[in-house]
C-alpha cells in the first residue's frame, strides 16, 4: 500500500481521542451529521446532527472499527441499536472540557443526504483557526463564510451554558 492508498487516519484517531478521554476519567462525545447511512433515533436529531455519550458507562458492546462506530444505548429510556459510518463523524471531544477534535466532511455532488432522501443545507462545517500558539481553538465555521484575505476570524469565547463546548486542538 503506498501513500496514495493509504486509509483514512479518522477512525485511529477517533479510538485514540475516545482512550485518552476514558483513561482521563472524561466522557467521549461524538458529533455527528446524519444522512441515510446513520442508524441513530430520528427524534433525538436536531438540525441534521446529533451528539452521541460514547463512554462505556452509557453503551453496550462499542465498537470503534475502521468503517463504523456501534453500540447500543438507551434513549428516552428504550435500548437502541445505533451505527455510525466513521465518514460521518464531525468531532470527538471530552464532554467536561471540550478538547477533541473535528474532521472535515467531505461535501455530496447531488446535495442530498446518502440515501437520497433529504437535502443537505448548503453550509458545512470547517476548521477554523481561532488562535495561535500551543492552545489555539478550534471551531466549526459554514465553509462558505469568507474573510478578507490577510483577516483572522474573531475569537469566540465559549459560554457555560452554551450547546456545545468549543473544540480544543490535541497534539
Amino acid at each position: 500500500m503506498n501513500a496514495m492508498e493509504s486509509s483514512s487516519t479518522r477512525p485511529y484517531m477517533i479510538r485514540a481521542l475516545h482512550e485518552w478521554c476514558t483513561d482521563n476519567g472524561l466522557t467521549p462525545y461524538l458529533a455527528v451529521r446524519v444522512d441515510g447511512s446513520v442508524q441513530v433515533p430520528q427524534e433525538f436529531v436536531k438540525d441534521g446532527e446529533i451528539v452521541l455519550n460514547t463512554s462505556y458507562d452509557a453503551t453496550g458492546g462499542l465498537q470503534l472499527g475502521n468503517d463504523f462506530i456501534a453500540f447500543k444505548a438507551r434513549f428516552g429510556g428504550q435500548p437502541r441499536e445505533i451505527m455510525v459510518p466513521v465518514g460521518r463523524v464531525m468531532a470527538i471531544y471530552a464532554r467536561e472540557t471540550g478538547e477533541g477534535m473535528a474532521f472535515p466532511m467531505s461535501e455530496e455532488k447531488s446535495g442530498r443526504d446518502a440515501a437520497g432522501d433529504t437535502p443537505l443545507p448548503a453550509a458545512r462545517p470547517a476548521l477554523s483557526p481561532v488562535s495561535a500558539g500551543p492552545d489555539a481553538r478550534m471551531q466549526l465555521v459554514p465553509a462558505d463564510a469568507s474573510t478578507d484575505e490577510g483577516d483572522e476570524p474573531t475569537p469566540r469565547t465559549p459560554t457555560p451554558a452554551g450547546p456545545r463546548p468549543a473544540l480544543k486542538r490535541v497534539k
